[in-house]
């Protein structure tokens, strides 16, 4: 069995430390926009709580049931931007159509819609929308540079 609790400093002469190497370049290639996915997934959360928090679940159902979901698709876009991250920046975009749906969906969806649903969805849309921006500006970036 391999003594693995004695400390001996220095991994120079490890014989996989050049892929360790490699493999640790690649995670940190894909991760450019690392501040991204925790406010993203938290967004999300809060949108998808909004209607009960803004108080607007009764008067207008549509609206908490658009809320609800957009926010738990939301939520789930910086699940995998943690995840994935490669995968889900080509998402960026949607993600961008999603905040400007979210802006639009008081006037679209809901009845008669007071201000409270209306500063909630443009304040969170546009939160939402400026992060589907930015991380589709990175993977702009990133584009070119390679």
């Amino acid at each position: 069995m391999a003594d693995v609790s004695r400390a001996r400093g220095d991994i120079a002469g490890h014989p996989d430390v050049s892929e360790m190497r490699e493999r640790y370049a690649r995670m940190m290639d894909a991760r450019d926009v690392v501040f991204l996915d925790g406010p993203v997934l938290l967004a999300g959360l809060y949108f998808a709580i909004s209607p009960w928090v803004v108080h607007f679940s009764s008067t207008s159902p549509n609206l908490m049931v658009n809320n609800l979901i957009l926010g738990i698709t939301i939520a789930l876009l910086g699940l995998g931007l943690t995840t994935a991250p490669r995968r889900m920046y080509s998402l960026c975009w949607a993600m961008s159509a999603i905040g400007v749906w979210m802006i639009i969906s008081p006037w679209v969806v809901a009845r008669g819609a007071d201000a409270g649903m209306i500063a909630n969805n443009v304040v969170v849309g546009a939160i939402t929308c400026l992060f589907g921006l930015v991380a589709a500006g990175m993977v702009m970036r990133k584009g070119r540079e390679t």
